[in-house]
């Protein structure tokens, strides 16, 4: 029986595959069914107009609904610009998996998903984001291959944003929509074996992050190198930092840290 049981958490922990929960995207693969999940995150960096001590902090609740709905509740605060420290925007976030082919150590998912953003921040940048600095809706599809220890996973998105002003549009070039895209790469470095429950794991991740306004003429391109520790498989513990390869439009920063954790309750949902 205690080797049974053991096997059926081994099961449900490796279920998660560590090496889709990357630090700056979603997969198309969800949470485990009727679970919770509080997810804390930092970002640190030096706004592009000399503005120091910039926080944006991030307070996400994640619900497993089934197997193939996964929806989230946002709130971002902090101090951008030199403003005094306070909340920035709410967001909700719904992603639904439609396909999957799933072999014995690998799979294949699609999934689409929607988010929608309400934000007190003023646009002041070209770059469009539903993080905190815009409010707007966001739709897309994500794609996601496992094999083995190598998760590969594209997302493409298109993002409509609101609360720019005509005067801003026409004099200052701020668009109002644009195509999101990324390129994520997560390997699972330890274990090499799974034998326990609790064995820590260990996962790499090299994304790249981009964006296209409306007309094709401004756009960027960042990478974003990460480190995550799984505790127990229900902590996780991220370190990421985000650097631009190429752009040409006016955003709040070039470069950012991020810090977060994760914390997973398993069956937190009776049926």
């Amino acid at each position: 029986m205690k080797n049974q049981l053991f096997f059926l958490l081994l099961l449900l922990g490796s279920s998660i595959h560590a090496q889709e929960l990357y630090i700056n995207t979603e997969p198309a693969s969800n949470m485990p069914a009727r679970s919770l999940a509080i997810k804390q995150s930092e970002k640190f960096f030096s706004a592009s107009n000399g503005a120091v001590n910039n926080t944006r902090h991030a307070t996400e609740l994640m619900l497993g609904a089934n197997k193939n709905l996964m929806l989230h509740a946002a709130v971002t605060y902090g101090t951008i610009n030199n403003t005094p420290f306070g909340l920035e925007s709410i967001r909700a976030y719904g992603k639904y998996r439609f396909f999957s082919a799933d072999g014995m150590y690998s799979h294949f998912r699609m999934a689409a998903f929607v988010e929608v953003a309400h934000s007190n921040t003023k646009p002041m940048y070209q770059e469009l984001s539903l993080q905190g600095d815009h409010s707007g809706m966001q739709a897309g599809l994500v794609f996601t291959q496992l094999l083995h220890k190598l998760a590969v996973s594209s997302t493409v998105s298109y993002l409509s944003v609101n609360g720019f002003s005509k005067t801003h549009q026409l004099q200052m070039g701020y668009p109002t929509s644009a195509v999101n895209y990324s390129l994520s790469f997560g390997h699972l470095i330890f274990p090499k074996k799974y034998t326990s429950y609790d064995q820590t794991n260990f996962n790499i991740y090299a994304e790249f992050l981009g964006q296209t306004l409306k007309g094709g003429q401004k756009s960027y391109l960042d990478f974003a190198p990460g480190l995550q520790l799984i505790f127990k498989s229900k902590v996780k513990l991220n370190i990421a930092y985000r650097y631009n390869l190429h752009g040409n439009m006016t955003r709040m920063a070039s470069s950012s840290w991020m810090i977060g954790g994760e914390w997973l309750f398993l069956n937190a949902l009776k049926k």
